[in-house]
């Protein structure tokens, strides 16, 4: 008997929403074990990821800091990838959108209005956006790959941060941290709850949300980006340029991201320092595929990716182990997902191995005997 992998007459609808599930129980499983050989209870260590941040409405509140900017970035990368576009460098257009957001701040005083909120915004779009367009502008004019163009600038935005905050821009009263001077209370976001750190860029973040759920499905340009993506032949064919799909994934990705830096930045952080890149554009990838590249999708996977870095951090405070567990259960789950997909365009079946029937010779040395 063995077990072969037949290939479906369709894909199947009904596992490709249960692959993701299988996905999570699968993680689940791996990290019992996980807790088990690290000698720490199975329970208690499953109960730190998947009970601790939501027990309360200040957990809430911390899933609503953690995902607000997954959330953000997730869109833009998912538009990219239904595009057919490899976007890697989410992380980089996020810093270069806090960067820029961080400059506007800094020019507010005390006696500047409400509406510098809104030109911090702006510039966090605008930062993520031009670093966005270097990676379109490379790829249109020299048909370079986007995937180590935008993965390299990741690290051009992280030096040029560290430049800033131990250079021209760093705090003359911060005791020689990296770290600008904080931003001035207008600059600042109404928080959700008194008690809470999560303010009401999370309702930009379900805006967004909704906005890309209609650009997406509901919009001819939305469609010319996903025929682009699934069929670049049949979109020429069409008439839909790829220049235009390519610069408009590219630039709504660069977009979002530089909005995720710029509510960061003045939000629960308050200030720009060395430790604003902790690595969302790179969760955000996970955060798209798991939520099936579907804006609705997305904030499901979103609040369970932000489960996981709030229960890394406990993990870290309550039961001894690294931070960097956080990442782990990313892994095991982007990695059971790609390995569940299978079932959605093939069935498993048990074969069991015929007897061989004897050859002649065999069968008249037998009958001889």
């Amino acid at each position: 008997m063995k077990i072969i992998l037949e290939a479906r007459p369709a894909p199947s609808r009904a596992w490709s929403y249960l692959s993701p599930l299988l996905a999570l129980l699968v993680t689940v499983l791996a990290g019992v074990i996980i807790f088990a050989l690290s000698g720490k209870s199975p329970l208690q260590g499953i109960s730190v990821f998947f009970w601790e941040p939501i027990k309360s409405a200040y957990a809430w509140g911390e899933i609503a800091v953690k995902a607000t900017p997954l959330l953000l970035i997730a869109l833009g990368l998912g538009l990219c990838f239904r595009s057919n576009i490899w976007n890697i460098g989410a992380e980089g257009q996020f810093v270069l959108g806090a960067i820029a957001a961080g400059w506007v701040a800094l020019q507010a005083g005390p006696d500047t209005g409400a509406w510098i909120v809104a030109a911090v915004l702006l510039a966090g779009c605008l930062g993520g956006m031009v670093w966005a367009s270097i990676v379109a502008l490379l790829r249109d004019r020299f048909n370079t790959n986007e995937i180590l163009v935008s993965l390299m600038l990741v690290y051009v935005a992280i030096q040029l941060l560290a430049f800033l905050v131990y250079g021209p821009w760093k705090d003359p009263a911060g005791y020689n941290f990296p770290r600008t001077a904080s931003f001035d209370v207008s600059t600042q976001l109404p928080r959700l709850m008194a008690s809470s750190r999560a303010n009401w860029g999370v309702f930009l973040a379900l805006l967004a949300c909704a906005l890309m759920w209609i650009f997406m499905f509901r919009t001819k340009a939305g469609f010319a980006q996903q025929v682009g993506g699934l069929a670049p032949k049949a979109a020429r064919y069409a008439g839909f340029s790829a220049r235009k799909t390519l610069w408009l994934a590219l630039l709504s990705s660069g977009a979002l991201a530089g909005l995720a830096g710029a509510l960061e930045v003045i939000g629960p952080v308050g200030q720009l320092n060395a430790h604003v890149p902790v690595g969302y554009g790179f969760t955000a990838i996970i955060v798209a595929f798991v939520g099936r590249l579907h804006p609705i999708g997305m904030v499901f996977s979103t609040i369970l990716l932000s489960m996981f870095v709030i229960g890394g951090e406990l993990s870290q405070s309550q039961l001894g182990l690294p931070k960097s567990l956080s990442s782990v259960f990313q892994g095991l789950l982007l990695f059971n997902l790609l390995a569940c997909d299978t079932l959605v365009n093939y069935r498993i079946r048990l074969k069991t191995s015929a007897k061989s029937s004897p050859s002649p010779v065999a069968a008249t040395k037998q009958g001889v005997a």
